[in-house]
């Protein structure tokens, strides 16, 4: 294969490779099941058009750097992709940023109820206070009662609102699941740990109405957790942009082949996308000035 097909073959894997690498940072139990199936798959004499091959999975116990590195591995090993499977992938990377985004507002409006709670304590304690000290405590109990029970109906209206949109995001990942047959394990682990997820933080909560004076320090250590989530997507993200800025360097250098110019202007709007160009307006000679503008930046 010529240096420009395999360019080509990389444009089109590369968004389905790169939330696959990012279900095997987040959750590398799917391995074992997807091992299988392509196990299963082969000895049928069948490669689907959407089947992604994976040479190994990793043992259960195995630390998190070897499975990040049998998934960096898994992900250099993929070969072929349709068009159809990266535009699913693609709408599905959407969905997930949107459940991102709806997360980090519900986020926000707990931290803002937990302010404004906080503050309504602290006035009725002092009111209590002026009046007798013996009703201080019934009245701080009163408060705290009241602030958590609007915190609990505002975390489930986030929560609803969290899992609504997580759904969409699944939806879209199903999808692509039609034409790659192993995002559909990897979806129902996602689901799964989510479920897992809710259960804790339903968990937590129990936990911080029994101790209210822990809330603060809880949400807070919740609050990092979720933001730690997010970067580490948020790496995944980069490394994809990564290797379509490595693309990019390398069309420039295969001028044999024609280059940016020897591809179509669907291929180059995908291409600007992925380095973070929009391009849906651009003819295709403006996309080729911008990628090649973008990637010398860079």
């Amino acid at each position: 294969m010529s240096v420009s097909e395999s360019i080509r073959t990389g444009l089109k894997e590369m968004p389905s490779n790169a939330a696959w690498l990012a279900s095997q940072a987040l959750h590398p139990g799917d391995a074992k099941k997807s091992t299988g199936r392509k196990r299963r798959a082969a000895s049928d004499g069948g490669s689907g058009a959407g089947t992604v091959r994976i040479d190994s999975a990793p043992a259960a116990g195995d630390s998190v750097d070897v499975r990040m590195q049998r998934a960096r591995e898994a992900g250099e090993s993929a070969r072929e992709a349709e068009d159809q499977a990266v535009q699913a992938a693609i709408a599905a990377r959407d969905r997930s940023e949107h459940a991102r985004k709806v997360s980090e507002q519900g986020r926000a409006r707990v931290e803002q109820v937990q302010s404004q709670t906080t503050r309504r304590v602290e006035q009725r304690v002092a009111e209590a206070e002026k009046a007798a000290k013996e009703a201080i405590e019934r009245e701080r109990q009163a408060a705290e009662e009241e602030a958590e029970e609007q915190r609990e109906e505002v975390q489930a209206e986030v929560e609803s609102e969290t899992e609504e949109a997580q759904q969409e995001a699944e939806e879209a990942q199903a999808h692509a699941a039609e034409l790659v047959e192993d995002a559909a394990q990897k979806l129902a682990e996602a689901k799964r740990l989510a479920d897992e997820a809710a259960r804790v933080a339903r968990e937590a909560a129990e936990q911080a109405h029994r101790e209210a004076q822990q809330l603060a320090e809880e949400a807070e250590q919740q609050a990092n957790e979720a933001e730690a989530r997010v970067k580490a997507a948020e790496q995944i993200g980069e490394q994809a942009a990564a290797t379509a800025r490595q693309t990019v360097r390398d069309l420039e250098r295969d001028s044999a082949n024609g280059g940016l110019e020897s591809f179509k202007k669907t291929e180059l709007v995908e291409l600007a996308s992925s380095i973070g160009i929009e391009g849906q307006t651009m003819s295709k000679a403006e996309l080729v000035d911008a990628i090649a503008k973008a990637s010398s930046k860079r």
